[in-house]
């Protein structure tokens, strides 16, 4: 049972403006622990969405709490103007694993959430390309809310009420094969996406190119490898080598989001090592710290980020490399060099991906289904397994969160994200160390929800 009381008042003292209502009337949560959160009544809720991916490592995750547990009795808070041993360790790791895998020697910069290493990322390559503000950006991508993230954010509705500072990306088709074209190959249809995109720059009238100065108009191409709130699309493997020889002809920085798929979301600590390219610069958050407090940041190539180019107080937040997220941070980065996570979610993903297409034969409104990891998507269609079926989804996830389904004759909920250009997407972002139980679980509420719908 809601509270009522606590609904009047969040209905009467709370800005509606810092939260999305999924359900009517919003679910209240009072507990959580593994792939589980709990309501008043005690009633177990399995997250196959994790706060969007925030919490790759289960709730309450006994070996991450208790490094908050001891920063907060060491150095809870010191000012960003000094230094912390974390802080510099989590640095380097990151930094040293980057030019591993990249080739590139580089540095972290940190502040406090994904969207605000955006725009730091946003000032770094207008640095670096002598105030340029022109970006490349997918259709469907997502890279935040603040002013300057939403206008490299295709979707208008973040930026309709309060315009944004400097000028709107130049938002390119994504690879998305299932609404694309027909009769060609995911392969064959990330070819045509790079050749569309490198026609941009046959001619100066395609208005991105200066053939005689031998100058492109825009600084940076902003891409989420796998996209996000746009529906965990998984592009064709050859896109991004394809998209990248383009950009490094034009002289066109290459920043990565991995703010959502990072930290082995998809079978790799950053989704983009799947398919074979280096970033110039890359951002990252959410599940560095498991949820537990506010960090993010972003890692550049030292020519784009070297203290000569990009002096101290370039871009700065109070909160920055604090040392209870840096100390978070830094354990995860730990814990996840001591196990092979790698296998652990590409096996799991296989096994639920497998488990979705079972489902989809029985039910001819999944239209699509896809994965790479335990990053997977599901498209909720009519029953020609296409038209997108939004009002169906909604309905799904709002039974899911009433806690009416059924397990081993006792309540149990399901809570589900609602993604993709249409709403009709289910995006699946489990904990990482969710259980092959959970899954076979999960697949069960899954099919009981589209029943119900079905029937009522």
């Amino acid at each position: 049972m809601r509270d009522p009381q606590l609904l009047a008042d969040e209905a009467m003292y709370c800005s509606f403006g810092d939260t999305v209502h999924y359900s009517e009337p919003p679910q209240i949560f009072e507990r959580c622990e593994g792939s589980y959160l709990y309501d008043g009544e005690g009633i177990p809720f399995l997250d196959l969405q994790m706060w969007y991916s925030a919490v790759n490592f289960g709730y309450s995750n006994p070996r991450l709490n208790a490094v908050l547990k001891k920063q907060i009795d060491t150095l809870p808070q010191v000012a960003s103007q000094y230094l912390h041993p974390t802080k510099i360790e989590l640095a380097k790791i990151v930094a040293q694993d980057a030019q591993k895998k990249f080739g590139y020697k580089g540095r972290v910069h940190f502040n406090v959430g994904g969207s605000q290493s955006i725009d730091d990322s946003l000032k770094l390559v207008r640095n670096a390309s002598n105030g340029k503000s022109l970006m490349f950006a997918f259709e469907g991508g997502y890279h935040g809310r603040t002013l300057g993230a939403s206008a490299i954010t295709s979707s208008y509705r973040y930026r309709r009420r309060y315009g944004h500072f400097g000028d709107r990306a130049h938002f390119v088709p994504f690879p998305y094969h299932f609404r694309g074209p027909k009769g060609m190959t995911k392969e064959e249809y990330g070819e045509k996406c790079v050749a569309d995109f490198a026609r941009l720059f046959e001619t100066e009238y395609n208005g991105v190119w200066d053939p005689k100065g031998k100058q492109a108009e825009y600084a940076a191409f902003y891409v989420e490898p796998i996209q996000g709130t746009g529906g965990y699309v998984i592009p064709p493997m050859n896109f991004f080598k394809g998209l990248k020889k383009v950009l490094d002809q034009y002289g066109i920085l290459l920043v990565v989001d991995e703010i959502q798929m990072g930290f082995y979301r998809t079978g790799k600590l950053w989704s983009i090592e799947h398919f074979g390219v280096q970033p110039d610069v890359l951002v990252f958050g959410k599940a560095l710290t498991n949820g537990l407090n506010p960090l993010a940041g972003l890692w550049a190539r030292e020519e784009l980020i070297n203290p000569t180019v990009f002096p101290p107080g370039s871009t700065h937040s109070t909160f920055a490399s604090n040392p209870l997220g840096t100390a978070v941070g830094l354990e995860t980065m730990r814990m996840l060099a001591e196990e092979d996570y790698e296998t652990m979610v590409m096996k799991k993903g296989e096994y639920f991906l497998a488990g979705l297409r079972e489902l989809q034969k029985a039910h001819k409104e999944i239209g699509d289904v896809d994965g790479l990891g335990l990053a997977l998507r599901a498209e909720i269609c009519q029953e020609d397994g296409f038209t997108p079926n939004k009002a169906m989804l909604d309905k799904m996830v709002d039974i899911g969160l009433a806690g009416e389904l059924e397990h081993k004759g006792k309540r149990i909920g399901l809570v589900l994200d609602v993604g993709g250009y249409y709403k009709n997407v289910i995006t699946f972002a489990p904990s990482l160390h969710i259980s092959y139980e959970e899954i076979d679980l999960g697949l069960s509420l899954l099919d009981q929800l589209l029943r119900k719908v079905k029937a009522a």
